[in-house]
């Protein structure tokens, strides 16, 4: 008996484990009750006549909304209906997002973007090639009131820049740096655009130091001074064929100076058959560049004014000119300094100040021109404020050779100061001290009483 008691007390549990399994049915809502006139004899409904009875008695239980839920209702509705296509009515409408965040890692076959949309998380990068990218980059004006976009100055210039400006987008190009803000020395496409996203993000919400926005010269600014830069590329390749002549003439123990290429240093070479033949290919390769110098740089001197200040230089004013191209776009001396790259570099802290060497931020391509222009002026403008502050230290005997430089650097920032101000009209160049003289009546560079 005790035996089969147990079992009858086992099999409870299960069975209560049954009926548990079968509540959820119990829990679901009950059956429409259909209310059916008794008068009549009853007759089956049909499929339709069944829903309209139930759908009528649910409108009666259910209570009114009001105004707000309905809008509310129709704007979910439009969410997830998504934008209306191109050319339909609705189009033309209010755009569904404010603003459209593009940070673009730009290469040669490939364009990988981030796409922050309002201020929301960074979506995940998208890789588009340059033929599929900018119709992609028109649909995204199509979904927002305003589409910004960023990308770095680099090697392509600023056609991009362009194309993105006549699609209606408000681009920026800005300056290149390393985007691993933290050292975790990972830089791949993706991390850089998401990196440049968030930083355009900040910049348009008015952190104007989020990034560096470069000036996009005009078009005609561009290729004049795509000219200059030119002469320079190949004044470089004409220094670096002269180097490589003196590294083949030194591995056979010989040694070359100066211009050896030129005629008569050529025929006066003593040197062994292998060293004027490998010299010889060169020496074609140096006088062919000459010949293309020769012919840019009067292309240059020409362009310039023909009155100027003594010691300045036709060339070197034209260099500064189409580096600069628009004196205008500086507010004061210190955006101007700032540009060149000479102010010093400083470690400081509480009362503590230490300014080093110039810190090189900048146009690369002034500075050796305005350093080469200041040689030039401390020797024929005697009369410049700068040279009168300057000289009587630069001519001491007892002034180093690293001293002079350091003051030819700080005349040289001084002096595109001075030059800003007579471009932009604050002052003329003869109050400055500075005597200005005709480029035809400009003697030949000779020795100034006081050497330097």
């Amino acid at each position: 008996m005790k035996n089969k008691n147990k079992t009858k007390k086992d099999k409870q549990p299960k069975q209560r484990q049954s009926l548990d399994l079968k509540a959820p049915a119990a829990l679901a809502p009950p059956a429409p009750k259909i209310q059916l006139d008794l008068r009549k004899p009853a007759q089956p409904l049909s499929a339709a006549q069944f829903l309209e009875e139930y759908e009528q008695q649910q409108r009666q239980r259910r209570p009114a909304r009001t105004q707000g839920e309905r809008q509310s209702e129709k704007l979910v509705e439009t969410i997830l209906a998504g934008p209306a296509p191109t050319g339909s009515p609705s189009a033309k409408g209010p755009r569904p997002h404010r603003a459209i965040k593009l940070g673009i890692d730009v290469h040669l076959q490939r364009y990988v973007v981030v796409r922050q949309i309002d201020g929301a998380t960074p979506q995940p990068a998208q890789t588009f090639t340059p033929a599929q990218f900018l119709p992609w980059v028109k649909k995204q004006t199509e979904l927002a009131e305003q589409v910004y976009s960023c990308y770095e100055a680099g090697p392509f210039g600023y056609s991009l820049h362009r194309k993105l400006a006549a699609l209606g987008v408000t681009n920026y190009v800005v300056r290149p740096r390393d985007w691993d803000e933290y050292g975790q020395k990972v830089k791949t496409d993706q991390r850089d655009a998401k990196a440049m996203v968030l930083d355009l993000d900040r910049f348009v919400g008015g952190n104007q130091k989020a990034f560096c926005v470069v000036r996009v010269p005009t078009e005609a600014e561009e290729q004049a001074r795509s000219r200059s830069r030119q002469r320079g590329s190949l004044q470089k390749e004409k220094q670096r064929l002269a180097a490589q002549g003196r590294s083949d003439a030194l591995y056979y123990g010989r040694r070359l100076e100066g211009e050896w290429w030129t005629g008569a240093r050529w025929k006066e070479l003593d040197q062994p058959p292998i060293v004027l033949e490998l010299l010889a290919p060169l020496r074609r390769l140096i006088l062919a560049l000459e010949v293309e110098l020769k012919a840019q740089t009067q292309a240059l001197s020409a362009a310039a004014p023909e009155e100027l200040p003594l010691g300045l230089g036709q060339l070197t004013y034209e260099i500064l000119e189409r580096e600069i191209c628009d004196w205008g776009r500086f507010h004061n001396r210190r955006e101007v300094a700032s540009y060149t790259g000479m102010c010093p570099s400083e470690d400081s802290s509480s009362t503590r100040r230490f300014q080093g060497a110039i810190n090189k931020h900048g146009n690369r391509r002034l500075r050796p021109v305005l350093v080469e222009c200041l040689w030039r002026l401390a020797v024929f403008q005697p009369e410049y404020r700068l040279v009168k502050k300057w000289g009587p230290e630069l001519i001491n005997p007892k002034t180093g050779r690293p001293r002079r430089k350091k003051i030819i650097v700080a005349m040289a920032r001084g002096f595109s100061v001075d030059w800003w101000r007579v471009r932009t009209g604050r002052c003329k160049a003869e109050d400055l001290g500075l005597k200005l003289q005709r480029a035809c009546g400009i003697p030949r560079a000779k020795r100034a009483p006081t050497t330097i």
